[in-house]
């Protein structure tokens, strides 16, 4: 009881002084306003349903991880709260990569994203590796995430935002795994948010009414969305506008 003691009291202050050195993993500000669940009375006039399966992103993600390769991000490069500089340079000293990069899968445990009970949910597998007072320290885990859509409506963007929930590491010294996990965290928040979903391109529409020697623009005016049996389902209710005189070319 004694030594078991005294390691939860050093995993205790260990988590002090990385916060304290490191600072807490801070979330990035999401664009916009937050993705909300469909009205009650049902979609408004002008409103289209989009559903993607989590087989479709499942095939999105394999088609990145076998040609363009696993998605790295440097550790090196974040931007540390102003305090960490020292222990910052101390961490990276050495002949070692300091980068997390993302696997397809291991550990039994696979990369993919899962639309079930409302929730979008993602667990990320990684290795890496950092230099920690002079010694190069390998890693590999995964991070248990779920993912907050919001919709910007003047830029016509919808967004995601990863969240980290979890991180489970193999392998790693007690000592060490504090440091590991905000490192891992850090590195999902700030190299990859905010997600880009859907851009303009993807949202807005132009339809040529030649006939009428004009053309109808469609504008988002909100997203909705719901994520359910493995189902993304995006209502996009639009706004129209007719211009004469106006025809699309190509």
């Amino acid at each position: 009881m004694r030594y078991l003691l005294i390691l939860l009291l050093g995993l205790v202050i260990g988590g002090a002084v990385v916060i304290f050195f490191l600072g807490a993993p801070r979330a990035k500000a999401l664009p916009g306003a937050r993705v909300e669940g469909p009205p009650a009375g049902g979609d408004p006039p002008g409103t289209v349903v989009v559903s993607l399966s989590d087989s479709f992103v499942d095939q999105l993600l394999g088609t990145v991880f076998r040609d363009l390769g696993p998605p790295t991000f440097n550790l090196s490069s974040i931007n540390w709260p102003p305090d960490s500089a020292a222990i910052k340079h101390a961490a990276f000293q050495g002949g070692c990569t300091n980068n997390v990069t993302l696997a397809a899968e291991g550990n039994n445990v696979k990369t993919k994203v899962q639309f079930a009970g409302g929730n979008i949910t993602a667990p990320l597998v990684f290795s890496g590796s950092y230099s920690l007072m002079g010694n190069c320290m390998q890693f590999k885990g995964w991070a248990q995430t779920s993912i907050q859509l919001s919709f910007d409506q003047p830029s016509q963007t919808l967004y995601g935002r990863v969240n980290v929930e979890g991180v489970n590491l193999e392998g790693v010294a007690p000592f060490a795994n504090n440091f590991v996990t905000v490192f891992v965290h850090s590195a999902i928040d700030q190299r990859v948010n905010p997600l880009e979903i859907l851009r303009p391109q993807q949202l807005q529409l132009l339809i040529p009414v030649r006939a009428s020697n004009g053309s109808v623009r469609a504008h988002v005016k909100d997203v909705r969305a719901e994520a359910q049996d493995g189902f993304l389902r995006l209502h996009i209710t639009y706004d129209f506008v007719g211009t004469k005189g106006q025809l699309p070319q190509g």
